[in-house]
């Protein structure tokens, strides 16, 4: 049913596209080729505050300046990014309002049964940005100061402890679910719209811990508001060598979470080469380079056919993860 749904919008948009005289001019060639001449929104699916929107006005910027004009971006959070994400699905495929897409692209097919849109079918990639590892972070009076004191505190207290997250589905709930099952541990579930408003939970000791990306957290870490107990990439980040990574303790744990830009399905192939163009040599900056490194963010530059052979991939991998999480959300 979902995928005929897509189908069906597709069908008409095309159908609207073709029909529309004046609308018609936003799917022309001479059109593609003087993109953009107004600004341009890119949505963030999530609050704001947290690593998906600062890293999203740090290629904003770059990539505004390279094509010429103002990229708005625009916080649209809930559902785990879902709300977002069929925001930019239902918009008009003219290359004004795009997606500062999330790894939820390829986690959330698996983990709702009652998907608008389809991210594969109804989503246009245009290119990866980067990946960065989360950081596990406690609150300061919980009484431990190590990811072992941790696991040996939740033993004794089961259904004690409760963890924040950047909302259901989202890259800091499964992390914190692929814990409690390494682990062998139980512990809550309290799910926000974002990392911003979980976070401040944290700081205000509402909650006891929370698995969240370098950028947001690493402020928080150095002004010694949070505990940080770990990593969640195989090795230690550079921009944080002293935060052990979790699979010191849990050997084989390793989760890295990956952007990518999106457009709505059937935006005119010149004005996608183009955006990719302008992530891609931003990412090629060495100065860029160096900001992202010093926030434990990897480039990744690709095509937009990369990108989607890579987002088809990865929908696969996390859909068994969810499955065998049973995290599924109805």
């Amino acid at each position: 049913m979902k995928n005929s749904i897509s189908t069906l919008r597709r069908r008409v948009i095309n159908a609207l596209g073709l029909t529309l005289a004046a609308g018609s001019v936003a799917f022309s060639p001479a059109h593609a080729a003087s993109y953009p001449t107004k600004p341009i929104t890119l949505v963030v699916p999530f609050a704001t505050g947290g690593t998906t929107s600062i890293l999203a006005r740090l290629l904003a910027d770059r990539v505004g300046q390279d094509l010429g004009q103002t990229i708005v971006v625009e916080n649209r959070p809930g559902a785990g990014g879902n709300i977002g994400m069929d925001h930019v699905a239902r918009a008009n495929p003219d290359g004004y309002t795009l997606l500062m897409g999330p790894i939820g692209m390829a986690i959330n097919p698996a983990l709702y049964s009652n998907m608008t849109f389809d991210p594969i079918a109804d989503l246009e990639p245009i290119g990866l940005y980067g990946g960065v590892p989360n950081i596990l972070v406690v609150r300061k009076s919980l009484p431990v100061k190590s990811l072992a004191d941790l696991i040996e505190y939740a033993k004794q207290n089961p259904g004690k402890l409760n963890y924040a997250s950047n909302g259901n589905g989202t890259s800091s709930h499964l992390a914190a679910e692929m814990l409690k099952f390494e682990a062998g541990v139980d512990m809550a579930h309290i799910p926000y719209k974002g990392g911003g408003p979980a976070m401040q939970d944290l700081l205000g000791e509402q909650v006891d811990m929370l698995f969240d990306q370098v950028p947001a957290v690493l402020p928080q870490v150095e002004a010694g508001n949070v505990i940080a107990l770990g990593i969640s990439s195989a090795k230690r980040s550079e921009a944080a060598p002293d935060i052990p990574a979790v699979a010191e303790t849990l050997p084989g744990f390793d989760m890295t979470v990956w952007f990518g830009w999106m457009a709505p399905k059937g935006t005119p192939q010149p004005i996608i080469e183009r955006v990719n163009k302008a992530i891609n040599t931003a990412l090629a900056d060495p100065e860029f380079q160096d900001r992202l490194k010093s926030m434990s963010v990897t480039p990744m530059p690709s095509t937009a056919q990369e990108f989607a052979n890579f987002l088809k991939a990865e929908t696969e991998r996390w859909g068994r993860v969810v499955r065998e999480s049973g995290a599924a959300i109805n």
